[in-house]
């Protein structure tokens, strides 16, 4: 008998779990027609690393404009420098740091700083990135090592260092950048594409983990962006062979892209916005050896480049 009511329980709950998640899939395909309304981030304090140039610039200005008080985090103090003043030039409140966030010493040291200069970080960006792109046989140890201290651990030591002040407070909203390497394998970024496949992981892994800490109560976002090719310079040599189809994304539109994601609490978005459409089709219903023939006609990707 006890087997029995035993069975009974766990098919209810199945029955149950089941209703929920099928609840669930059409309240996210909701949101893909009507979207939540933009959040206000005015007050938030936004810390962007690699916000010397590029993306990260971009995401600094545009946070500023929004009211939010940015912190600048880059290693290139001069790119930094200007980043910073372009905002105060604009009526905006920003603060700069120079920091190698490979190095976890000084990314907690940052920590410290700007918990007690600028107050605690409600926004991270996890923006800093390297690309080299080689064959696979050509990277170097020093070029491996920087590609994943860098685009990996990184990350690791910011959300390590950042995390428990939003965790006390029960809100704050974390960005990392992934790639569309980070979906798709691409020739000559062997090491690059672990990186970003790595983001994605870690991204979905600690949500997982703060739901599973909270119950499902915990207030704190994430986003995590995937762009194919945006024009920052890291891709020096692109190869596209639909040009108007793959265009190249304005690292300014990028920008645009993400901020709008983090206001509405998106969870993932890619940059172009259709192509994660492409990355479903692609990963979901082809074999791998069909997506490298698909691949080879859309002829997108990377040529060597130092």
């Amino acid at each position: 008998m006890t087997d029995i009511m035993g069975t009974v329980v766990v098919v209810l709950e199945l029955i149950w779990t089941l209703i929920k998640v099928h609840a669930e899939n059409l309240r996210c395909i909701y949101k893909v027609f009507v979207p939540d309304e933009p959040k206000n981030v005015q007050g938030e304090i936004a810390l962007i690393t690699g916000a010397g140039h590029g993306i990260g610039r971009e995401l600094a200005q545009r946070f500023a404009k929004l009211g939010a008080i940015v912190v600048c985090v880059d290693i290139n103090a001069k790119g930094n420098e200007e980043t910073v003043q372009a905002i105060k030039d604009n009526g905006g409140k920003a603060y700069k740091y120079e920091c190698d966030v490979s190095n976890r010493t000084a990314v907690f040291s940052l920590a410290d700083k700007v918990a007690k200069e600028v107050g605690e970080v409600t926004i991270l960006v996890n923006n800093a990135g390297i690309m080299p792109c080689q064959p696979f046989l050509k990277w170097t140890e020093q070029n491996i090592s920087s590609t994943l201290n860098v685009n990996v651990a990184g990350n690791l030591w910011t959300l390590q260092a950042f995390l428990p002040a939003m965790k006390k407070r029960n809100h704050g909203h974390i960005v990392a950048l992934s790639s569309m390497a980070g979906h798709i394998g691409t020739s000559y970024l062997v090491p690059y594409c672990g990186s970003k496949f790595a983001i994605r992981g870690i991204m979905e892994a600690l949500e997982n983990e703060l739901y599973e800490e909270t119950d499902g109560k915990s207030n704190i976002k994430f986003t995590t962006i995937c762009p194919y090719t945006v024009d920052t310079g890291l891709a020096k040599n692109p190869r596209i062979r639909f040009q108007k189809a793959n265009k190249m994304v304005d690292a300014g539109e990028a920008a645009d892209l993400i901020v709008d994601a983090v206001r509405r609490n998106q969870w993932t978005i890619t940059i172009p916005v259709n192509f994660f459409y492409v990355d479903k089709f692609f990963t979901r219903f082809l074999a791998p050896s069909a997506v490298r023939i698909l691949h080879k006609f859309i002829g997108a990707g990377v040529n060597p480049h130092d």
